[in-house]
Order: C-alpha cells, then structure tokens, then sequence
C-alpha cells in the first residue's frame, strides 16, 4: 500500500483550494520519494551495503509478490530494473509519480476531481477536495503531536514530517513555528525504526539514503 505517498498527497490537498500548495518540481520529487519509502516499508526495497558488490547507497529491488496497490507498481518496476541512485530513481519515477497517486486516491473514494479549466495545448488544472476526512485529520494530528513535543511519531509519521522538512513544504500543510521546526529537523535526521521491527528498520536505512537527493 502506497501508505506515505497517499498520505502525504492527502495532507498536501487538505486545502481550502484543494490543490497542493507546492510548486510542482518539489511536489512530483518528494512524492517519487515517498513511492521508494512505501516500498522499503514494504520491504521490497533497500539501500545497497558496504560489503554487497554494487556501490553503497544504491538502491536494490527485493523478490516478492506482486504489490496489491497499483500505485506503487510502476516505482517497484523501475526499480527492479538495476541498482540505481536515488537521486536517478526519483528523475524517473517524478515523471508519474503524482497521478499515479491521484489515480490511486480517486479509485478508493478518497478524493473527487473538479476541473478547473481545459486546455488543449498545457496541462488541465483540477481541484482534487478531500472525501475522508477521518484519514486526514488523523494524520494531521500525528504530524501536528510529533512537531509539539507531545509523543514521539511513529515511523510513517517520522517518513511524512521528513519528507515535507526536506523539501521545505511542512507550512504548506500546516501552521508551524521555529520550535517545530526544530523538532523536524531532529526528526529528520533522527533514528526512527525500532530495533525489533524490520520494516522500520529497513525504512529509516532507505529514508537515510533518499532524502538527501531531495536537495
């Protein structure tokens, strides 16, 4: 399930407008990026290591069935192709990474599309308004717990405030302060998996390689 995408795209659109506020270069890359995190929560990706013969950092498809969600198919299949970097997978995948997302949410009920305008020669503009108001509120009030010091985040929590920190959007989807600020910087270059837990694991070691190519 494409879990972090859907809900970071969800927090983007939860606008009066409907619409995400963020340009589109920072919006198609950090949510190439969240397809690669849902995926190494899934553990069908992780980063290379030093003592595997392909250079340390790349990123490595792992054998399993076939993803259920659509959404991530298309990134899991790029990236089955060949180690790759994450600065050249998040190139690609950017290319697609939005609607393949949007399809995603609006095939499950969760947004509705509204046109905009048409137009014949330029991309058509559209209003996505969010229908599942439980989903969203729900992860707006971790985001928002984790950035006031109230709990720490859990480890989709701690991909979502590091994902919007990296590519400065964490005031497109909410009021923040210099403290939360702070605080997401410390997420973000924090240790978010439970020892125990093999997918946060795997999660924050992929997050530690991907995020830096969001710069």
């Amino acid at each position: 399930m494409a879990r972090i995408a859907e809900d970071l795209l969800l927090l983007l659109l939860d606008n009066s407008m409907a619409q995400p506020q963020l340009d589109r270069s920072r919006l198609t890359r950090v949510l190439a990026a969240a397809l690669i995190l849902d995926l190494s929560y899934d553990c069908r990706v992780r980063p290379a290591l030093p003592a595997e013969p392909v250079e340390p950092g790349r990123l490595l498809a792992l054998e399993g069935p076939v993803p259920l969600d659509p959404a991530v198919r298309p990134t899991l299949a790029l990236l089955a192709q060949g180690p790759i970097t994450p600065a050249a997978a998040i190139a690609r995948i950017r290319k697609h990474a939005e609607d393949d997302v949007l399809d995603q949410l609006l095939r499950t009920g969760q947004i509705h599309q509204v046109g905009l305008s048409t137009h014949r020669l330029r991309r058509n503009t559209y209003a996505w308004p969010v229908k599942n108001r439980g989903r969203v509120d729900t992860v707006r009030y971790a985001v928002q717990a984790a950035l006031a010091g109230q709990r720490r985040p859990d480890a989709v929590t701690a991909a979502l405030i590091s994902l919007l920190h990296r590519v400065g959007g964490l005031a497109a989807v909410l009021d923040i302060d210099d403290e939360g600020l702070r605080r997401a910087g410390e997420i973000t270059v924090g240790t978010w998996g439970a020892g125990s837990n093999t997918a946060e694991v795997n999660l924050a070691l992929t997050a530690a390689a991907v995020l830096p190519a969001l710069d």
